[in-house]
């Protein structure tokens, strides 16, 4: 099986460096070329059988302009994929948040964080089990050679990515990095686990 994770493209928010949350932000113009280039590159790359997105705005766009630039299988979304929600702090910029709210900054207050819940949002660690949960329910409905495209946000990716690679949750949060429409691969099953064979690929736009 393999399984293809995108983050979505860029909005006005990532370019300001504000917290988006579950905030219905639109693609930038940037972000939509950025789609519609991953699109081009999956379609000409991959065979997709199955194409899951979070169904907050910024990925329902991006998945939109992948498929209108060539991938054949049609967006369902599912809102197990959907970034952290930041509650009331969405729209801060990052520096704002963490400078004046250290108790959500992993760099700070470690492990402490990922507990942290936000009013009207969720704790890193509820966010974390929503994505696996999710993830272990589209492996477990897939042939084994299948290939499924997700796209998804940057927290459940380093959730998730970071599970797989066994290392610790706040090292995952606090040392990755995933570039909008970045592509990320991962091959294996269930059973034996996934191996990831490409991470936070953007080199096809060069």
């Amino acid at each position: 099986m393999t399984v293809l994770l995108v983050r979505h493209g860029e909005t006005a928010w990532n370019a300001a460096r504000r917290v988006q949350g579950w905030a219905p932000v639109p693609l930038s113009e940037r972000g939509r070329e950025q789609a519609t280039r991953l699109g081009e590159h999956l379609a000409a790359t991959y065979d997709v059988d199955r194409f899951v997105a979070s169904d907050l705005r910024r990925t329902r766009e991006t998945a939109v302009l992948v498929h209108e630039a060539g991938v054949d299988a049609e967006p369902t979304f599912d809102r197990a994929w959907r970034e952290r929600d930041f509650g009331v702090y969405q729209g801060l910029s990052y520096e704002a948040l963490f400078e004046t709210y250290p108790e959500f900054a992993v760099t700070e207050s470690g492990r402490r964080a990922l507990e942290a819940v936000p009013e009207r949002g969720e704790s890193l660690l509820d966010c974390r089990e929503r994505v696996l949960d999710g993830f272990d329910r589209l492996v477990a409905d897939a042939p084994g050679d299948e290939t499924v495209l997700i796209v998804t946000h940057g927290g459940p990716l380093y959730a998730l990515l970071g599970h797989l690679k066994g290392i610790d949750y706040v090292t995952s949060i606090a040392g990755e990095s995933q570039g909008n429409c970045a592509v990320n691969e991962l091959r294996g099953d269930q059973e034996k686990g996934f191996e990831i064979v490409r991470e936070n690929d953007t080199s096809y736009r060069e």
